[in-house]
């Protein structure tokens, strides 16, 4: 199967916003439990590094994108990582691709750390961001209520060696 890495659009929102349904009714990929419109989508992430990958097609298949962890200007190169694949090319290499990606085009961007949070039973998450150098930091033990049960949270970061 052919793929090509783009850069997203707002053409893409919906298919966006259909694979991040699918993350949230997964039950391991967000706390989150409603899909947000996509103007609150839009405004909540970086408008660089916005990454969609699509089959030859022009399908969507997973997206990528950097949220800001702060409006202080002394964090401004720290960001968020979010990647989510579509259910039938999950286990695919897809994710990989994305973050391979991102990891990139962040630092061209100025962003000298990238951090993720990751719920202990997503272990294909973990296994590829450790794969592409990101390190364990520690765990939030019962950071949040999630569908009724109190759910761990693996923080995890890569730091650039550009910076």
């Amino acid at each position: 199967m052919n793929y090509e890495l783009r850069h997203m659009s707002a053409e893409d929102g919906t298919r966006v916003l259909d694979i991040y349904r699918q993350g949230i009714e997964g039950g391991n990929a967000t706390f989150e439990t409603n899909v947000p419109t996509w103007e609150s989508w839009d405004m909540t992430y970086h408008h660089f590094c916005r990454w969609v990958l699509e089959d030859e097609h022009e399908n969507v298949l997973g997206w990528a994108a950097l949220m800001p962890v702060s409006k202080r200007a002394c964090l401004s190169g720290v960001a968020e990582i979010s990647i989510y694949v579509a259910n039938e090319v999950q286990r695919k290499g897809t994710g990989t691709i994305l973050l391979k990606k991102l990891i990139l085009d962040s630092e061209d961007h100025g962003i000298w750390t990238l951090q993720s949070g990751i719920f202990p039973e997503n272990t294909a998450s973990l296994s590829m961001h450790h794969k592409l150098g990101f390190r364990t930091v520690g765990t939030r033990q019962r950071l949040a209520e999630h569908q009724g049960v109190w759910r761990d949270v693996i923080i995890l970061e890569r730091r650039s060696q550009l910076f």
